[in-house]
Order: structure tokens, then sequence, then C-alpha cells
């Protein structure tokens, strides 16, 4: 099995999901908390060009800081740059968990695209 890097927030549930269901395929894990160890703008750059998908979904917009920061409104005059830079600055901000082997990139938490993405 692969060696994964998975940001993660140890009390989130849906985390935990991803670890206890990546573990259970043999995967080796390198756990980083995603607020101790939050990704750095050029990490983030890197996960985004790897991952395939729009910046818009590394954020957490179900979060609080979120909320509180009233992002929803403000995030579409921001360049990638200063998306990136937010994102970095707050884990909280970054939708959760981020699994990547270097190569590809999941984001979230779904059974079925674990399956398809790292089954082995």
């Amino acid at each position: 099995m692969s060696k994964l890097t998975i940001y993660q927030y140890p009390k989130c549930g849906t985390c935990r999901q991803a670890v206890k269901s990546l573990q259970a395929k043999g995967h080796e894990l390198e756990l980083k908390h995603i607020v101790e160890e939050t990704p750095t703008p050029a990490d983030l750059k890197v996960l985004l060009a790897n991952s395939g998908l729009e910046l818009k979904k590394f954020f957490n917009t179900s979060g609080e800081v979120y909320k509180a920061l009233g992002l929803k409104d403000k995030l579409a005059g921001m360049n990638e740059d200063e998306k990136l830079e937010l994102l970095a600055s707050n884990g909280m901000l970054i939708k959760r968990p981020i699994v990547t082997d270097g190569n590809k990139v999941t984001l979230g938490y779904k059974e079925e695209q674990y399956e398809q993405e790292w089954n082995g």
C-alpha cells in the first residue's frame, strides 16, 4: 500500500472516518493536524493543482471561521494568491480531510471516492 499524507482535524468525525478507512485498506498514513501544521500557500497551490478542483472547493464553507469572517461575500473579490494566503492563515478555513500521495489529491470524505482513488 502507498504512503499517504492526510491533513486532518482530530476532533472531526469525518476526518476520523477517513483515517480509519485508509488504515483498514493498509495505507501508511502521515497525519498532519490541519491547525497545528496548516499547509503553506505553496503547499496549497500544489494540492490545488493535483486535485483538479476549483480553489473555492478548498474552503470549509460550513465552518464557523468562514461564516465569522463573512467570506461568502468576500471571496469573489480576491485573487488566487490572496485566497491561498487566507487558507494558510487558519487551518479551520480548509475543507478536510485532504489526502495526497504526492500526485493525486482528494478533498473531504466520501467512501465511494476513497474506494476509487485509494483502494490500493
